[in-house]
């Protein structure tokens, strides 16, 4: 497969994406003149305070599930480490 050089490319292309994908999303949306356009943008969901309560929510419940993952990961690694240890040995 490719070197580091295509990783370090492919890895830059991905992180500039996320990146104007971040400022596209945060820019603010061009007047148009139509009040209609305005009315569905403020009954818009992702505005609620009731999206972002349920956001946080879901963002902490992933990271308490990467944490648990890793600690179970991590007591895994170590439990193979410790039996190829002793089976070496002894």
């Amino acid at each position: 497969m490719g070197g580091w050089r295509a990783k370090l490319i492919f890895l830059l292309v991905v992180y500039f994406t996320g990146f104007a994908t971040a400022i596209y999303c945060l820019a603010p949306a061009p007047n148009t003149g139509f009040e209609g356009d305005q009315k569905q943008f403020a009954a818009c969901p992702l505005k609620s305070d009731d999206f972002a309560v349920a956001f946080n929510s879901g963002l902490h419940k992933c990271v308490r599930f990467g944490r648990k993952a890793a600690l179970q990961t991590a007591c895994f690694f170590k439990e193979k480490y410790q039996s190829r240890r002793v089976d070496m040995e002894g």
